[in-house]
């Protein structure tokens, strides 16, 4: 969208950081103002992330004033905050392409901008990579900087204190700025404090902290007593020993809203030796009343009219898979205190809302610690308890090592409820399902389920809770289901598939919730349809059936081909030495892009229309 120059006077004159640096540092709360209303203006019309973005104004443009952005280096953790980074660097008249189709990318993405250092999607990458910078820096010696923004939220991962606990062993130049939006701005985040901050950082006591440190580092009293004069200067309103012992210097914190405090703080920061952590205190939200009142609603949003300050309904009556999962995680804990629901920082995603709320004490938000969060279950289970790891199928595979070494080995009865797999959209890359099936299957004493509807998700998540033999999988997609009647619970029997349709010389073997795709193609072709149910173990007795029946054999998952569902397949007829012609259907070999769900399956021929076409075009060159 072109800017209206009027509406944003000094918002039109900022193409690039650049121009940024130019304008006059009394203009900057200003600049702030207009791209806060600029981004609730464009994010109301196009979806996105909006509550962490209004939240970082002020930092985003106080960093690219005192950095030398893109030649310093800039990373940010998870990227939700980055939309007004994206605005001020170079992206402000495609803002509202953002998260589509060919459009903006919901996160920093390196291809589409020499201003993102980093791809991110996933969380507490930033001083891990930034620490990598920072050292290659070094190397070349050419003054480049390096900072990394990371939130409160994000910071709570073992992989950014791995991080900050090397930096602080090899000491390089960095400053690691954590946005923490958890509290609110307190008294001891005002005048004060931002002046203390800015005599912390200044030039006088970074001499002397460290000349004395230098002078008096043999005298072992005197070094102490340093020390304590140190922590008694900074006093009761510096949280910040225990980054402090990490090895960081620790300035903070100041108010994240204050562009003019923040822009002094983080000049007089810049030139210092070592790594630095700059806490800042922000709110979430910030600017606009809804989303500060209720951040967790407005965190992504879809289209809404900013002046009523109202999120439009969703028009689907039919219940998400993740309203399933959460409606039975309450109807199985009625009678059964043993159950404990571990979520890694995912409750309202993974639809726990609810169970959190009934069920307190058997329910566990671990933050964002998918290794933890799988440990964690396991120990559960070795204590007698029956543990289910709410988890995205794209977050799982940060908690890989410990599903097969903590899990599966013990043949533990852990309950995966994989929420997200398959094609997830508007997140793109980094966010779709398209690998749990590939990565689990290979994985001794699993068992691996999923669900053609929404009452087949609760029969399967209640198999598999009561299946204590090891590990099981249960993996859903995002989105509302077909609107199939709930039945009572009830235990499916293990490894078997159900005939949905009978039809002649094709049969689709379908894995998940492709199966009305399937069925309409099948109607057309007069094929049988299959729905398989679990990916392991296989129903080889059916498959077998199946292939001596049929001319030709279609697996339909939305997976990676490449070791999906279809690949077991593949094995099982080898091994059986039964020869006939198979076509896989799903994922290819590459990373699936931004788009809407069915978009996205429509390009990728996953819908009835690619699977009919695919299957004539296979048809055609197996009679050939």
């Amino acid at each position: 969208m072109s800017i209206d120059i009027e509406k944003y006077p000094t918002l039109a004159l900022v193409e690039t950081p650049e121009d940024l640096r130019l304008l006059p540092k009394e203009s900057l709360p200003k600049l702030c103002d207009e791209l806060r209303l600029y981004l609730l203006n464009s994010v109301s019309r196009s979806s996105g992330h909006f509550a962490s973005g209004l939240g970082a104004i002020e930092l985003t443009v106080a960093l690219h004033y005192v950095y030398k952005t893109p030649f310093d280096n800039l990373i940010w953790d998870v990227g939700h905050q980055a939309y007004p980074h994206k605005i001020l660097t170079g992206r402000r008249d495609r803002i509202d392409t953002i998260r589509q189709k060919n459009g903006l990318h919901p996160f920093p993405w390196r291809d589409e901008s020499e201003y993102d250092k980093l791809c991110v999607g996933h969380s507490s990458t930033s001083i891990s990579a930034g620490l990598g910078m920072a050292v290659a820096a070094e190397q070349e010696n050419l003054g480049r900087k390096t900072v990394c923004v990371i939130g409160d939220g994000a910071i709570t991962a073992g992989m950014a204190f791995e991080a900050m606990n090397h930096a602080g062993d090899i000491n390089p130049d960095m400053l690691v700025v954590l946005n923490d939006n958890e509290m609110s701005i307190s008294e001891n985040v005002g005048a004060l404090n931002n002046h203390l901050a800015q005599l912390l950082s200044g030039k006088l006591y970074t001499t002397l902290r460290e000349g004395g440190k230098k002078v008096f580092s043999g005298i072992p009293p005197i070094k102490e007593l340093l020390k304590k004069t140190e922590e008694h200067i900074k006093g009761m309103v510096v949280p910040g020993t225990m980054f402090e012992e990490l090895g960081f210097n620790y300035i903070g914190p100041v108010d994240g809203h204050d562009v003019i405090a923040l822009v002094q703080t983080l000049t007089n920061m810049r030139d210092l030796k070592g790594p630095q952590l700059l806490h800042i205190m922000t709110k979430k939200g910030r600017g606009y009343a809804p989303a500060e009142q209720d951040p967790i609603s407005w965190h992504a949003v879809p289209k809404f009219d900013p002046k009523t300050g109202t999120l439009p309904k969703s028009p689907n009556a039919r219940p998400t898979f993740s309203k399933i999962f959460g409606d039975w995680l309450c109807e199985e804990a009625a009678t059964d205190e043993k159950l404990m629901a571990i979520t890694p920082a995912m409750r309202e995603g993974s639809g726990m809302v609810r169970f959190s709320k009934e069920y307190p004490a058997q329910y566990f938000d671990v933050a964002i610690a998918e290794q933890h969060a799988v440990t964690f279950a396991a120990g559960l289970a070795i204590g007698g308890y029956k543990p289910i790891v709410a988890i995205y199928s794209t977050f799982l595979q940060r908690a890989y090592d410990q599903v097969i070494h903590d899990v599966a080995i013990q043949k533990l009865p852990v309950l995966f409820a994989i929420d997200r797999g398959g094609i997830v959209g508007a997140d793109g890359q980094t966010h779709q399902g398209a690998f749990d099936l590939s990565f689990l299957r290979c994985i001794p004493n699993m068992i691996i389920m999923a669900p053609s509807d929404e009452n087949e998700c609760r029969q399967m998540l209640h198999t598999g809770y009561h299946y204590q033999e090891g590990p099981v999988a249960v993996r859903y997609p995002r989105g509302s289901g077909v609107g199939a009647p709930l039945q009572p619970l009830s235990e499916l029997p293990i490894g078997k598939g159900i005939i949905r349709r009978q039809g002649k010389s094709i049969a689709i073997l379908n894995f998940g919730t492709l199966l009305p795709e399937a069925l309409d193609v099948a109607e057309k072709l007069d094929a049988t349809v299959a729905d398989m149910r679990f990916i392991k173990p296989l129903d080889k007795e059916l498959i077998l059936s199946l292939a001596k029946q049929h001319d030709i054999l279609v697996t339909l998952e939305e997976n990676a081909i490449m070791g999906g569902a279809g690949s077991g397949v593949n094995e099982l007829l080898m091994q059986e030495r039964c020869l006939v012609p198979v076509l896989n259907l799903g994922l290819p070999d590459l990373f699936v892009p931004q788009g809407g769900q069915e978009e996205i399956r429509a390009d990728l021929g996953l819908d009835a229309t690619g699977i009919e076409k695919s299957i004539k075009a296979y048809q055609a060159h197996s009679l050939s």
